[in-house]
């Protein structure tokens, strides 16, 4: 499960998806409904966040020190107090509907019906993001293409908050979360590569205030802790060497081999599912 979520959390494919609709299709023993699962995933998740804690070490420090600067002066001077603030906007929709749909979310996870359904809309989504973004490019080669578009700083505080919004969607299992802010990133004007950029960024905080939410009663549920830990150390490996990867993937890559995937995996899922094939 570590494995699962650290490889499939930054590539845009839904890892809640594939941690609710996976171990349905493998017969593991746990169920998804128990108490401890959502906190047990919020673990892993939070070995996500220190991967991408560790990768943009240089720029966390310059965004949080931008951000005390701005506060305190009343102005963004720099690029580093203007992205600060941009997350902030960001981060504001999804800690929002967090609180209050959690019990509902909560209710969707018990389902690998709903995950395999939503991995099959969430393909959908990332198919339309660029086909929407093809009818803005001009230019013959990728680089001609993307060089009509922004930084990560330079978008507008409008369009920060639209891509908070688009990462609100990943509460339900089979949306992923950075698949919708890339694309969302898509829509506001940003370059593949920036969107990504963004869209990890804007995971950090929301990642760690769900752990600190959800950690408690994890505790609590006396589940053997050092193997869960474990599994975070597992899941920030990989999701340290697939954000890597998709940082140079999306210097000309697209989303559309993932929005595929996501269709096939999804409609796959629910024909094993409905037919008892697995």
């Amino acid at each position: 499960m570590g494995l699962l979520q650290g490889a499939s959390e930054l590539f845009p494919v839904s890892s809640l998806g594939h941690a609710v609709l996976v171990p349905s299709l493998l017969h593991w023993s746990f169920k998804q409904s128990d108490p401890s699962f959502l906190p047990f995933l919020v673990l892993l998740h939070l070995g996500t966040a220190t991967a991408l804690l560790v990768l943009y070490r240089g720029q966390w420090v310059a965004i949080i020190s931008g951000f005390f600067t701005a506060a305190i002066r009343g102005q963004m001077k720099t690029d580093s107090e203007r992205l600060a603030m941009l997350l902030l906007v960001g981060t504001i929709p999804a800690a929002v509907l967090g609180v209050f749909l959690e019990s509902r979310i909560k209710s969707l996870f018990a389902s690998p019906y709903v995950a395999a359904g939503f991995l099959v809309v969430n393909g959908l989504l990332m198919l339309g993001f660029e086909v929407v973004r093809r009818r803005h490019e001009k230019g013959g080669s990728r680089v001609e293409q993307e060089s009509q578009f922004a930084n990560a700083e330079r978008i507008s505080f409008r369009a920060a908050a639209l891509v908070g919004a688009c990462q609100a969607l990943a509460f339900l299992p089979g949306i992923s979360r950075s698949g919708v802010t890339i694309g969302g990133g898509l829509l506001a004007g940003l370059r593949h590569q920036e969107a990504a950029r963004f869209s990890f960024l804007l995971a950090t905080p929301v990642i760690l205030g769900a752990g600190l939410v959800e950690l408690p009663e994890l505790f609590k549920s006396g589940v053997p802790v050092l193997e869960y830990v474990a599994a975070a150390v597992l899941s920030g490996i990989a999701a340290y060497a697939s954000a890597r990867f998709l940082l140079r993937y999306f210097r000309s890559g697209r989303l559309d081999p993932y929005g595929w995937y996501c269709i096939g995996a999804g409609l796959a899922g629910l024909a094993l599912l409905h037919f008892g094939l697995w």
